[in-house]
């Protein structure tokens, strides 16, 4: 991965943990992290559905400004979980070595040993019985 790439990612997250405990009045990134990580996770995915539409559409400057929505998504996430980039990047460098940087790891290769579970990312709230 660039370098630049690398580092710019790196100052990102930094940039988010230490926001994690600013005033959520004027943090964004405090609010969001303060709504919790199924909030952080559906912001994620709606960045993601954001690229893709907008990739769809031939929109590339839209599809640029909402990748970076995306990454900076994605790394709020990462924060939350515990992630840091360079655990990302250690993992692309060891598909690297397997299968070639061009090649996503295949299912057989992949070390899970049970399916993962799927969660709900929003409940709705069951009306009254009057």
């Amino acid at each position: 991965m660039n370098g630049r790439m690398n580092d710019s990612l790196e100052r990102l997250h930094q940039q988010v943990i230490e926001a994690r405990g600013a005033d959520p009045a004027v943090s964004r990134t405090a609010k969001l992290m303060r709504a919790g990580r199924s909030k952080m996770s559906k912001k994620l995915a709606e960045e993601a559905i954001e690229v893709v539409i907008d990739a769809m559409n031939g929109e590339t400057d839209a599809v640029v400004r909402e990748s970076a929505d995306l990454l900076y998504n994605l790394v709020v996430l990462w924060a939350d979980v515990g992630i840091r980039p360079q655990d990302v990047f250690a993992e692309m460098a060891r598909r690297e070595r397997l299968f070639g940087l061009a090649e996503k790891l295949p299912k057989k290769h992949a070390e899970t040993s049970a399916r993962r579970k799927v969660v709900v990312l929003e409940t709705r709230r069951k009306s009254r019985r009057r």
